[in-house]
């Protein structure tokens, strides 16, 4: 009687009700349980303040010349915590050197770079992949039609054994629904893993168009400069002709030898010959800089505009905030959170996985009968794919897994830290030319006066008669130098600017242009051939 009252208990639709919820509620903290790692960003050195930024006035400790600075819209005190927001909007930032012409090629290399629209097709991809992730987390279905010949043994249709069970044919038409449960995090560490790897290739993307944008303003500058080299080799060849005249008129007078007539020849034709080779320079940098918009080399034109001194200066801001604007540091970061993901991935299988597959449809013998209400048979369980897959053994495969995805997370860690280190680098680099620069810029400024009034002085000794001509040719290469060495300088100034913003992730929104200098040439006009 005991019994039969607690079978009765057993079958009652309280307990199966209950049995039915402690099932669901097993299944949900298993789905729940997830061995991903826990992901926190690893700790890298930030420095309170840039070494070479310079100080605003002299007396002031570096951080109060850093609190003088500008701050970004990430900054918060003198330290903060880095948020990867390297998608924040830069703005135009090569707006800042007030120049119409480089905006017009920036416009044009954002529409038509190469590499540019490669990176964002990688973009689409990651994104793509990303999305197939997700999909497992929903069943998957199908539907199918058509013929099974098959033969069942005794034993599936409850018959004796040596029964003679006819081969037969069945028609069916069923659909299929497959699902694989997210236990232990399988499915959600994999989703995660392909986010991430989608958001590298977004950081990634942002990268190569902070590179696209910094190569066309230095290839513009440098372009400006060798403009600037031609201009001068332009007034030397001038310079040199007259003097040519001059000698050849002494000497037809006999005040002087012919040595100082073919003195005078050989300058004049090594100016000319360096102004040639300037010129071939400058014809790749045009060739580089249509390439960067996307152009044949065939088809551009720039019209030779020299380069006039770069005034913009950026500020550099607080080092926390570069972790925050790099591109390529926030893809450094998001590969270890790929990394982190795959580690809990790799983990999962030494855990159960459960695939849930059920059919249900039309059987039957003859393709007449198929469709009939009697012919309707469904499949949930072993027979029709349903399994609670427990790992046993594998020669140590996935054990061998779990170790590579920590290791490739250790990989990925010293590289974002190198990354970081390397930023500051960059920084730094380009913060002490700027500040260098303009000392030796005012000290080579100095120079070309004392050249050119030192050349002046030996012209009038020589046609006096005081001097050889061999110091009036010493005195005009020293001007040449010093010029060039002037337009160099000031090229490397300007390049120094570009570099600096992409050595700090980018422009500020609050840049101003900076003002033309007095005199200043207009930029030069872009031409299409």
């Amino acid at each position: 009687m005991t019994n039969y009252s607690f079978s009765q208990s057993m079958n009652s639709p309280l307990w199966r009700r209950t049995r039915l919820a402690l099932g669901v509620a097993l299944f949900a903290w298993l789905a729940a349980c997830s061995v991903e790692p826990t992901y926190k960003v690893p700790d890298a050195g930030v420095p309170k303040a840039y070494k070479e930024a310079p100080l605003q006035t002299q007396g002031q400790t570096s951080g109060q010349a850093q609190a003088d600075q500008p701050l970004g819209p990430h900054d918060t005190g003198s330290w903060t915590a880095a948020q990867p927001a390297d998608d924040a909007h830069r703005g135009q930032w090569w707006t800042v050197f007030g120049d119409p012409t480089l905006n017009q090629l920036e416009d044009q290399a954002q529409a038509a770079n190469q590499d540019l629209k490669a990176a964002a097709a990688r973009v689409q991809q990651a994104r793509a992949v990303t999305q197939a992730a997700r999909a497992s987390w929903f069943p998957s279905i199908d539907a199918g039609f058509g013929p099974t010949y098959e033969h069942a043994s005794p034993a599936s249709q409850y018959l004796p054994q040596n029964t003679q069970v006819p081969t037969q044919t069945l028609w069916r038409a069923q659909g299929t629904a497959s699902y694989e449960a997210d236990l232990f995090g399988r499915v959600s560490s994999n989703v995660n893993a392909a986010r991430s790897d989608a958001q590298q290739s977004e950081a990634l993307f942002r990268s190569v168009q902070l590179s696209l944008q910094a190569d066309v303003a230095q290839n513009y500058f440098q372009l400006r400069q060798f403009d600037s080299d031609i201009d001068l080799y332009r007034r030397t060849v001038t310079l040199r002709e007259d003097a040519l005249k001059l000698v050849e008129r002494r000497f037809k007078e006999g005040d002087i030898s012919e040595l100082d007539v073919s003195q005078a020849r050989n300058e004049l034709a090594s100016a000319r010959a360096d102004a040639v080779g300037v010129a071939r320079q400058r014809a790749a940098s045009e060739h580089s800089l249509a390439i960067l918009l996307g152009k044949a080399p065939a088809d551009f034109t720039f019209a030779q505009t020299p380069l006039v001194p770069v005034t913009a200066r950026v500020p550099a801001g607080l080092p926390s905030t570069l972790l925050e604007r790099r591109p390529d540091i926030a893809a450094a970061e998001r590969a270890m959170a790929a990394a982190n993901a795959r580690v809990g991935l790799a983990k999962s299988a030494f855990f159960p996985k459960l695939d849930i597959t059920g059919a249900f449809g039309y059987e039957s013998t003859t393709l007449g009968d198929l469709f009939m209400w009697s012919s309707r048979a469904f499949f949930l369980g072993p027979l029709a794919g349903t399994a609670l897959t427990v790992p046993l053994f594998d020669g140590g495969r996935r054990k061998a897994n779990l170790a590579q995805a920590r290791a490739k997370y250790d990989e990925d860690v010293a590289q974002y830290r190198q990354q970081v280190l390397v930023a500051f680098r960059e920084v730094e680099d380009n913060l002490s030319d700027l500040r260098l620069l303009d000392d030796q810029i005012r000290e080579q400024n100095d120079a070309v006066n004392a050249s050119q009034r030192a050349a002046h002085l030996s012209r009038t000794q020589y046609e006096e008669g005081e001097v050889s001509y061999l110091n009036v040719i010493d005195s005009e290469r020293s001007v040449l130098v010093s010029q060039l060495q002037a337009s160099h300088l000031e090229g490397s100034q300007a390049v120094a600017t570009v570099n600096l913003i992409r050595a700090l992730g980018g422009g500020w929104g609050d840049a101003k242009p900076a003002a033309q200098p007095d005199g200043a040439p207009p930029p030069a006009p872009l031409a299409s051939r």
